[in-house]
């Protein structure tokens, strides 16, 4: 059925979200809140009433909910040029002062982005010099990127990237059939730290050489990613590296002015000021 949902709607969603359970929507972009709350009320046959009630309860529906609001659409090797632009231009710089460095994948979803990295940190024959930090909101989808199985139809799509991406031999390389899902070898998170993590109310988690929030901040407000954008500077090194998603910006943040432009095109950004 077709709801109508208006913003004083939303607004006593986020309100309860943030009440009973600790997580703070409430500046959230509305519009693509708006879009995963229909969705939600659509599979779930529930009213906004229902909603806010099952909501309200100390119940596993709070995890359910999570999974829809945090479900991004994600692949390895995703944009093949910014992968490139890592492994030619951006870690080659960071190994110019450490040998031993840290990377945090801010939003990782289901684990790919974490994966691509890995790969090429192996390809590039200094895993083992690399500490990563992979977090997410939604513990759900943090416990599919900890089992690092994908279905064989995604490593269709996520082997044409890789193979733009130039790789050293084929992402078969790095995985098994098993039970009709490909299942990525264990050596490959024996750098990797998960852990579940809120952007917007969670503390720093220590000095990055490297931060990864790509396709995350879309989903905010520019309030929101204003202070995004000043936690990744607290938890950046000095001449560290932020590189965020491909439609996102900086320009208008407070602490754009603390950071230089890398690569325009690829969203790479580096703190060139405490």
């Amino acid at each position: 059925m077709i709801q109508h949902i208006d913003i004083k709607d939303l607004k006593r969603i986020t309100e309860v979200i943030h009440s009973k359970h600790g997580y703070d929507f409430r500046n959230y972009a509305m519009s693509s809140f708006k879009r995963r709350v229909l969705r939600i009320l659509d599979v779930g046959n529930l009213t906004i009433e229902g909603l806010i009630s099952k909501l309200s309860q100390p119940s596993a529906f709070i995890d359910e909910f999570l999974d829809e609001m945090t479900v991004n659409v994600t692949e390895m090797f995703r944009d093949p040029g910014f992968w490139r632009l890592l492994r030619e231009e951006i870690i080659p710089s960071i190994q110019l002062n450490n040998k031993q460095f840290k990377i945090w994948h801010a939003g990782c979803s289901s684990g790919e982005e974490v994966i691509s990295m890995n790969i090429l940190l192996k390809e590039m024959g200094i895993m083992n010099n690399v500490k990563i930090f992979a977090t997410d909101l939604d513990p759900s989808i943090l416990e599919r990127g900890r089992t690092a199985c994908y279905s064989l139809k995604n490593m269709e799509t996520n082997e044409k990237n890789y193979i733009r991406f130039q790789g050293k031999g084929s992402l078969k390389d790095y995985y098994k059939e098993q039970g009709g899902v490909a299942v990525i070898n264990r050596d490959l998170l024996s750098n990797v730290t998960f852990q579940k993590h809120d952007l917007v109310l969670g503390a720093g988690l220590g000095k990055f050489d490297l931060i990864l929030c790509r396709n995350v901040m879309i989903y905010f407000n520019q309030a929101l990613q204003n202070e995004v954008v000043k936690k990744f500077h607290a938890d950046l090194n000095k001449y560290a590296y932020l590189a965020i998603g491909a439609k996102e910006s900086m320009i208008w943040c407070d602490y754009a002015n603390r950071f230089i432009v890398v690569n325009q095109e690829e969203k790479v950004f580096k703190k060139i000021k405490d």
